[in-house]
């Protein structure tokens, strides 16, 4: 009887260490799969930013550029990062030229808050260029390139601007198709009827919440024929990246960094290093939009004409700068705190509660 009762507990045990046996196998094939996944994706976007800051041929500016030597100030991973996004139409550009800025964007990052600002400038804004007088500001990539660019922006918002990102229509539509398009509400029926290249940049949308692939988002980005033209562009600009923002921040797109950024990297021509690139992705992944606004603001425009074409003027150049850093120290995401009740109307509610 003894010897039967000592056999039942140690079968049990054996089926126990065989189970715990399994789990420690299956786990340590987990571990290990997860492992080399993450080695295979970390590799993988390594190289796939490493084509980012290979060496591409040099690009002319459309027209004959003069050589500017701006120096770029360097980040050094602390302090407030500054980064230019410029939109290129390249339709009617020669093969190595640079297209016309038709965007332009700065996005602001303090490494310290993890908060970002997205700046949009009106590409007609009548600026300082270094060594060419006053001009659009639009054309500073053409008259100096990236440098010029950086510095003419830069000094407009009282900004180090340490890195820039070009890229065209076509690059803008492949990262929203990689991505798998973006749900995005528009706000009324916009309809335009573009005759170059064969009417591939017509403008057909319809109101209402949708999936944009990358044909219709570039649509709605570029839409500015109503009665506030660029200034209601630049908005819905700034809004739609704020939107592509929190797709990029998702785990899948995450996951799947390495396809997304092979897929960009013939559009795109930035001054990133990897290094950079590897800190600056973990800051964004990390940071939240705190705000958006367009430059200049409304109350600063001087609204002038030069040359018998209008242009965007700016009233006060010092009020433009001042206003760009109390930007800087804002949140929209925070919500306005309310009028709470004062401790007199508090007590006068506990009498009363108590008293019924």
């Amino acid at each position: 009887m003894s010897n039967e009762t000592n056999e039942v507990p140690k079968e049990k045990n054996k089926s126990k260490k065989k189970k715990w046996k399994w789990f420690y196998i299956s786990l340590s094939v987990i571990l290990g799969a997860a492992a080399a996944f993450i080695i295979y994706w970390s590799v993988g976007v390594y190289g796939a930013l490493d084509d980012f800051s290979e060496p591409k041929e040099t690009k002319a500016p459309l027209e004959e550029a003069e050589a500017t030597p701006v120096p770029i100030p360097e980040w050094e991973g602390k302090e407030r990062v500054n980064i230019l996004l410029l939109g290129g139409d390249a339709r009617g550009v020669e093969e190595g030229q640079v297209a016309r800025s038709d965007s332009i964007l700065v996005a602001s990052f303090d490494p310290v808050t993890k908060k970002a600002h997205l700046f949009s400038v009106l590409r007609d804004t009548y600026v300082d260029i270094e060594g060419h007088g006053k001009g659009r500001i639009n054309t500073a990539l053409a008259l100096g390139e990236y440098p010029l660019a950086m510095k003419t922006v830069g000094d407009l918002l009282g900004l180090e601007i340490q890195y820039y990102v070009y890229t065209d229509f076509e690059g803008f539509k492949q990262l929203i198709d990689t991505i798998g398009g973006i749900y995005f509400d528009v706000e009324k029926d916009m309809h335009y009827t573009d005759n170059a290249d064969g009417n591939r940049y017509d403008i057909d949308l319809k109101k209402g919440y949708q999936l944009l692939d990358g044909d219709k988002a570039l649509q709605y980005v570029r839409f500015r024929h109503d009665a506030m033209s660029d200034f209601t562009r630049t908005e819905r600009q700034r809004n739609f990246l704020q939107a592509v923002s929190k797709e990029l921040q998702s785990t899948w797109n995450i996951v799947r960094m390495k396809k997304i950024l092979e897929s960009v990297q013939p559009y795109v021509s930035m001054n990133i290093s990897v290094m950079d690139m590897l800190k600056l992705g973990q800051l964004g992944v990390k940071s939240h939009v705190a705000s958006t606004t367009q430059i200049p603001p409304m109350e600063l425009i001087a609204e002038d004409r030069v040359g018998g074409a209008s242009v965007i003027g700016i009233s006060d150049e010092d009020e433009l700068r001042s206003y760009v850093q109390m930007t800087l120290e804002q949140d929209d995401t925070v919500p306005t705190p309310t009028d709470s009740a004062s401790p007199t109307d508090e007590a006068a509610e506990t009498n009363q509660s108590q008293s019924q």
